[in-house]
């Protein structure tokens, strides 16, 4: 019997950076997690997995090296689930991404899927963590679930504006700058074997949603200023000089779908970064809150994002950069997402917002989880997410000492939140 050729595409404009940024011992992964209320039986978990990859020919893919650029090849079976680890977002070496680029875990009454960021972002995530519940669902339970909010029918077949690379679709003729100066780094004892720190506070979700309101702000927003009050207290007790403070500058990555109209199941996000500069003085925690809410608002625009979508395509289809052989490439982009990337915030904050699944679900689980894995030079990164009542913020560092999570939350007590704390530390 002949076997059937695998689909093969080219990594979308966001995903090229990604193999190309990666170190020895580092590559950019996320996670997405749900805990149900029973505990995980792994056969049939593994047997949902194997049900659905054929749904996500972008996800369930290997990585490619070509002459001139990476490209992601299906593949022809679903990985073997493994038993999760002691810390999330685990080194994922490369020789394993150039077998499958996405690891499914699990532990007690959690599963985890674990990304290579080339492939896909957290809304692209989601629909593939959620698909998977699903589909376990079912077959624990001998259950129908509808197929909405986010669960694909895994007998559809892939639509194209699923598998769609968006950025070059919604590109203008306006190129943004990337000119931006240096940020504050926190610096700590790094941890010597790679272990990852993991602390995560879990809030009533309509108690911050109140606070934030009373404030007349987003979640995020209030998010944003309360780790910025935390890292400005950071720098000016490690600076003794108020000359040499840089800026505090806090990363938000914004899913650019309900602005562009897109489906895409692919990376489809660009970035804004709020700051303020300590060199200027004090701040209030009401003057944060209002600078990164006038700064959100200016940026958060379709014309906006649209010239920086610009500026990474054009430098993608410059007639230079395709004709170069994929070992200079991956050097210059290197360098890129080393100037351009890490070096121009403290870290990130990534909100995934309210998560819906269809009903017939809801009975069965008992919060999602959010992790982003460390950044190649910075040292935390800091992601949440919410689903009914709890609102899930985890902080993940590679270094000892959990400063700015401690200032993070004891701050949000002072505000008169109750929060229930969890750690993995050693």
């Amino acid at each position: 019997m002949e076997q059937k050729k695998l689909r093969w595409m080219k990594l979308d404009n966001a995903g090229k950076i990604f193999p190309a940024a990666r170190r020895r011992k580092w590559v950019n992964i996320f996670r997405l997690s749900v805990n149900l209320k029973e505990e995980i039986d792994p056969n049939i978990l593994q047997n949902a997995l194997n049900n659905i990859i054929k749904r996500f020919p972008s996800i369930a893919v290997r990585l490619n090296k070509g002459m001139f650029w990476y490209y992601l090849e299906e593949i022809p079976e679903a990985p073997i689930i493994l038993k999760d680890k002691s810390y999330p977002t685990s080194i994922m070496h490369f020789k394993d991404i150039k077998k499958c680029a996405f690891r499914v875990l699990y532990y007690n009454k959690r599963i985890a899927v674990e990304f290579f960021h080339a492939l896909t972002d957290g809304s692209g995530g989601l629909v593939f963590l959620k698909t998977l519940t699903a589909e376990y669902l079912k077959l624990k339970y001998n259950i129908q679930i509808s197929t909405i909010n986010g669960v694909l029918d895994i007998n559809e077949t892939p639509l194209d504006e699923e598998l769609e690379d968006s950025f070059p679709k919604y590109a203008s003729d306006v190129s943004a700058s990337r000119k931006e100066d240096n940020a504050f780094k926190l610096k700590g004892t790094k941890e010597i074997d790679g272990y990852l720190n993991n602390i995560t506070g879990i809030i009533n979700t309509k108690e911050i949603l109140n606070l934030a309101k009373s404030y007349n702000v987003s979640l995020t927003i209030f998010l944003t200023a309360v780790l910025i009050v935390s890292l400005d207290k950071i720098q000016k007790e490690r600076v003794n000089n108020p000359k040499k403070y840089k800026p505090i500058k806090v990363m938000i990555p914004v899913n650019l779908r309900n602005m562009f109209d897109s489906k895409t199941l692919r990376n489809f996000a660009l970035y804004i970064t709020p700051r303020i500069d300590p060199k200027m003085g004090d701040y209030t925690f009401e003057e944060i809150l209002k600078s990164v809410y006038f700064q959100m608002g200016a940026d958060l625009t379709s014309k906006k994002m649209a010239s920086r979508i610009t500026t990474n395509v054009k430098a993608e289809k410059t007639w230079i950069v395709k004709i170069l052989p994929l070992f200079i490439k991956n050097f210059a982009m290197k360098s890129i997402y080393d100037m351009v990337g890490e070096k121009k915030s403290c870290l990130n904050i990534s909100n995934l917002g309210k998560i819906s699944v269809p009903l017939e679900m809801e009975e069965y689980i008992d919060r999602f989880d959010f992790v982003l894995g460390i950044q190649a030079v910075l040292t935390n990164n800091c992601s949440v997410v919410s689903f009914k009542n709890k609102l899930v913020i985890n902080f993940v560092r590679n270094i000892k000492e959990p400063t700015l999570e401690y200032y993070f939350f004891s701050y949000l007590k002072k505000l008169g939140l109750n929060i229930k704390i969890e750690s993995n530390q050693r």
